[in-house]
């Protein structure tokens, strides 16, 4: 039976068949047959039972053995002392642990250790002598630090120890040469090891959601980092070093206080560059020159003044975020970039474009851009970059799914399959990669997929566009990590208040929908960056509630049914985009909302009546 298959037995299920909360035997004790079983598999699962403390039997597994199973008699039991094997997992996550007693070191065959989501505020010294871990997770508990001898876990490939109170990283962490994971993002760190560079096999390091002020140079000595996640920090520059890592495929950056970027002259595997909400001036061509292999690039909240002509250079790029910097011209030379199939541009004070050619898309925006190259320019830059797509971008729609590329990528593009439903196969593949992005998009499903909710755990991007859901259902309260919801061009006419516990949330996209006003759901995303609900049926606005989104910079209301806008949303000053064309507004009239969000928030709060 697969661990999918298993996964959906009930409430409290865990992804290796633990018993559900609501087990007839005390939260302070393990039922026989789950010790039993234990003996058997070498799996331990006692997540979701309310536990306060570890149960004595847990740390004798291996040794309380029933008499009759010594027996040589055949018929006697099925728990044969022969057939044990060593407990190699052990996982007691979401309980209600305030410590793990020394009796862990009697489990030294352990290879998983899996204690997220308790109250620790400490680790035993006992850990220590768990020289088989290769995974540890200590995730979203009460510790102020990491214990030095975590550092002795000679054969630990991921540490996950996200949502703490962690101050800082030891320096023994430096010593765990094999680890290839390691996330201490939604902590307090203020710094980074300096000898970081000593985890040789480090691929993924999150660090997210911290106090970092910089970071240290031998960083640049990370040789095998695939992707490095600094985003919601205070950096304010990055050593040049950072530019020799070779392997590096996503660099995340967001919300920082950085100005300029180092050249990434070695990093020729760069797919992904997201470095928006900073103070960045400029990007120059020579810092274009090294992004060649760069599909997606995010300067989104930034100073820039102007794009180069040289971002031709960048010829696999498919998405480019400019929104709300300083650009006023476009380099002709982007119409003729032919992976590119998206420009998003939204508060920039263009002069060189007009607004309603903007509006109109990518391509036709491309089309004017090209339209205004001489013939000569307009087919050497063409012929350029039909030639370079060509050689790095063979035909990869139809290929099969490949397992490496979930395990490096941890993301998971299902798009345009026509499917109505997900296949057990491909859940399954997305659980042993540990898939935090999924993408779903462009096919006939009517509802979110129920397997998914053994993926939810991981999940921080997920994209359901172009189906055909008409409803969501209190599944989705599941999702509670998500960052990313896009749920453009369906069916939805209403969400369900259960949406609210998205905490996370960041970025919810209601595009092309048939809603008729923001859903009261909404409301209650706290942390929500961005929302898009144009091409909607919107005809009204609650400024009351809306201005409870404090984080909130980005509202798209294009296309709706808006008659007038509530003079009060001129006093959300925290919008840096707000979109209000295509709608039949008797105020702001057109010629103030062509002037941007800023005029627009001006000339609202000039109609309040005082």
């Amino acid at each position: 039976m697969s661990r999918l298959n298993r996964g959906r037995g009930g409430r409290g299920r865990g992804a290796f068949g633990g018993f559900s909360a609501e087990s007839d035997h005390p939260s302070n004790s393990v039922h026989p047959s789950m010790l039993k079983q234990a003996r058997r598999s070498g799996v331990l699962n006692l997540s979701q039972r309310g536990l306060e403390s570890v149960p004595d039997a847990v740390w004798t597994v291996q040794e309380d053995v029933p008499e009759e199973a010594k027996s040589i008699s055949l018929d006697n039991t099925d728990d044969k002392w022969w057939e044990t094997v060593d407990l190699t997992k052990l996982i007691l996550a979401s309980n209600r642990l305030s410590s793990i007693g020394e009796g862990l070191r009697n489990l030294g065959a352990l290879t998983v250790l899996d204690v997220h989501d308790n109250q620790l505020t400490s680790l035993p010294k006992a850990i220590s002598a768990l020289e088989n871990l290769q995974k540890l997770d200590i995730s979203h508990n009460r510790l102020s630090d990491i214990p030095l001898h975590v550092g002795l876990l000679q054969n630990l490939v991921t540490l996950q120890a996200d949502h703490n109170q962690l101050t800082s990283l030891c320096e023994e962490v430096c010593s765990l040469k094999q680890l290839e994971k390691l996330d201490v993002s939604n902590n307090q760190i203020d710094s980074v090891p300096r000898y970081i560079c000593l985890l040789c096999r480090l691929r993924f390091f999150n660090v997210s959601n911290n106090k970092l002020t910089h970071l240290p140079p031998d960083i640049g000595s990370l040789n095998a980092l695939v992707l490095f996640d600094a985003t919601h920090n205070q950096l304010m520059n990055l050593p040049e070093e950072f530019g020799h890592l070779p392997n590096l495929e996503q660099l995340h950056l967001r919300h920082n206080k950085l100005e300029y970027l180092p050249v990434l002259r070695h990093c020729t595997k760069l797919k992904e560059l997201l470095v928006g909400n900073n103070n960045i001036r400029g990007l120059s061509p020579e810092h274009l020159q090294h992004l060649s292999s760069v599909t997606i690039l995010e300067v989104r909240d930034n100073k820039l003044e102007k794009l180069p002509d040289e971002i031709t250079l960048m010829e696999r790029l498919e998405r480019l975020d400019l929104t709300n910097n300083d650009i006023s011209t476009l380099p002709y030379v982007l119409g003729t970039m032919v992976p590119l199939k998206s420009v998003v541009l939204d508060g920039n004070p263009l002069r060189s474009v007009r607004r309603d050619i903007v509006m109109r898309g990518t391509q036709e925006l491309k089309k004017y851009l090209a339209s205004r190259l001489s013939d000569e320019e307009r087919d050497k830059q063409t012929a350029d970059q039909v030639s370079s797509t060509n050689v790095a971008l063979p035909g990869a729609q139809d290929q099969p799914l490949r397992a490496h590329d979930l395990h490096q990528m941890k993301s998971l593009d299902y798009s345009n399959k026509k499917i109505k439903s997900l296949p057990d196969d491909v859940v399954e593949a997305a659980l042993e990669a540990g898939v935090k992005v999924i993408n779903l998009s462009k096919n006939l499903l009517e509802e979110v997929p129920s397997q998914l909710s053994v993926l939810s755990p991981n999940l921080t991007e997920l994209n359901l566009s172009s189906n055909k859901i008409a409803k969501l259902g209190p599944s989705v309260a599941q999702f509670s990590r998500l960052l990313l919801l896009d749920l453009r061009t369906n069916q939805l006419s209403d969400l369900p208040m259960e949406l609210s516990r998205l905490s996370s949330l960041r970025e919810l996209a209601l595009s092309y929908n048939r809603f008729k006003s923001i859903p009261e759901s909404v409301y209650s995303l706290k942390s929500l960056e961005i929302l898009f609900i144009n091409d909607n049926q919107v005809n009204s606005l609650d400024v009351s509630k809306l201005s409870t989104l404090s984080c909130l910079a980005t509202l798209d209301l294009q296309n709706n049914d808006l008659t007038q806008v509530p003079p009060e949303l001129g006093n959300c000053t925290g919008l840096k985009s707000l979109s209000l064309s295509g709608n039949a507004l008797r105020m702001p009239r057109p010629a103030v909302l062509a002037k941007g969000t800023l005029a627009v928030l001006e000339y609202l709060r000039s109609r309040i009546v005082t």
